[in-house]
């Protein structure tokens, strides 16, 4: 582990101003470590600062909020952001800045419809900040990528790689759903099914919340990609659009997996049913069976006189034959109404 990154282990929860990972990049593209007292200097130091800065902040700290008031310039939208609760994806012009929400897992996502969070996302020509409140996959791996010496070249291609990185991030949970449908769609065909529709309907509800809130607001990106910012140059604007395509397509192979859980989930429910309808059957069988005998049990089992049969020496193999006759009808009319029914 590099210094880097021991550094970022260390403060992952964010330093005394909420700052989880600050970097400056310069004309070279690549992005050197900035702390938030640094970070508090450069942002004074107005047009006269070089390079552009990508700050990510941690909202549970307390200071995090009162920090970016003071120092980093914000509109009064992006705060308003913060707490208006909507949290589905978009991406809208505020002046000549972006302002973003985007949705994702969890840094130890498992698959769980509560493993999802919140990114909120402030861009303008020479700062990218981040805000977030439980540690998340697609900015852990973007700085990652960044400590290892990946060259960004502005403020959009940080947005637009912030945006592929979590699409990757959806990529890879489709990937580890598909496999688990795959396992479960096998064992079906095998007969060998174990999982219970419970556990596919908690998938299921996961791959639901994350289309819900992954879906860009198509009115929001089609007039920002339609008048972009001054500071985006039209490369900038082709890639953002190119990323979103990608998003598009991760979420129809979302959709495409929530069908085929939906007929997994019917092909249990009919192979439950059907398992069902045979105990049924086989219940009724016995039942039926064992009517004529109870019957005659019954009646002679009454403590009466003028019992039939009662001093015959033969009496209890009549009988027998009589309960046998009486069984065997009775079985070979349920099973022909049983036959008839199934054809």
């Amino acid at each position: 582990m590099n210094s880097l990154d021991a550094s970022a282990a260390a403060n992952y929860g964010g330093d005394e101003a909420g700052l989880i990972c600050g970097f400056l990049f310069g004309a070279d593209g690549i992005g050197r470590p900035l702390g938030s007292a640094a970070a508090a200097q450069w942002l004074e130091g107005g047009m006269q600062a070089s390079g552009f800065a990508w700050l990510h902040f941690n909202l549970a700290h307390v200071s995090a909020e009162r920090w970016l008031a003071r120092h980093a310039g914000l509109s009064p939208d992006f705060f308003e952001m913060l707490h208006d609760g909507i949290y589905s994806t978009r991406i809208e012009r505020v002046e000549d800045a972006l302002n973003a929400v985007i949705n994702d897992v969890h840094f130890d996502f498992e698959l769980d419809a509560s493993d999802i969070s919140t990114l909120w996302i402030s861009v303008d020509r020479r700062l990218v900040l981040t805000a977030r409140r439980n540690p998340l996959r697609s900015t852990d791996r973007l700085r990652t990528a960044i400590g290892r010496g990946e060259s960004i070249r502005s403020t959009a291609d940080l947005l637009e790689r912030l945006m592929r990185t979590q699409a990757d991030v959806l990529v890879g949970i489709v990937r580890a759903a598909t496999a688990r449908v795959d396992k479960i769609e096998d064992q079906l065909l095998a007969s060998r099914l174990n999982t219970k529709r419970s556990r596919l309907g908690g998938l299921r509800r996961v791959l639901v919340r994350l289309q819900r809130l992954l879906a860009p607001e198509p009115a929001a990106l089609f007039r920002l990609l339609q008048n972009p910012p001054a500071w985006m140059v039209a490369g900038d604007v082709q890639e953002l659009r190119a990323a979103t395509e990608e998003f598009s397509v991760v979420l129809r192979d979302m959709q495409a997996l929530q069908e085929r859980i939906k007929l997994l989930q019917e092909e249990i429910a009919a192979s439950v049913n059907e398992d069902n309808n045979r105990s049924l059957f086989v219940l009724t069988i016995v039942t039926v069976l064992a009517l004529p005998i109870n019957i005659l049990a019954g009646l002679f089992g009454m403590n009466v006189g003028g019992i039939p049969l009662a001093e015959d020496k033969d009496g209890f193999w009549i009988l027998v034959a009589v309960v046998l006759g009486f069984t065997v009808i009775a079985g070979w009319i349920t099973l022909r109404r049983h036959r008839k029914d199934r054809s």
